[in-house]
């Protein structure tokens, strides 16, 4: 598993080391595009960049929650067409 202290450094490896990303990421044995990513989440929001799947930022939390409640509601939609269905012998 990669770590929030690992991607920290590969990010300042590639900011300060004058070697060029794609040699770390081969170093490193990550792939040049991940590294390519970690380094534009941390230059855009250093201090928030890689919150990790517990330490989301309220949007993501937001986006999470409404889409768990979106799919609860299309089960229970298709829940309900099925039994309009059955009472009304209407195919499908």
């Amino acid at each position: 598993m990669i770590t929030k202290a690992f991607k920290q450094e590969a990010v300042q490896l590639v900011l300060t080391s004058g070697k060029r990303a794609v040699q770390i990421a081969k170093d490193l044995g990550v792939s040049d595009s991940a590294l390519s990513r970690w380094v534009r989440e941390s230059r855009a929001q250093p201090e928030a960049a890689f919150p990790g799947k517990g330490h989301q930022s309220p949007a993501e939390e937001e986006l999470r929650r409404l889409k768990r409640e979106n799919d609860l509601l299309r089960q229970e939609r298709d829940i309900l067409k099925k039994v309009l269905a059955i009472f009304t012998h209407e195919p499908i």
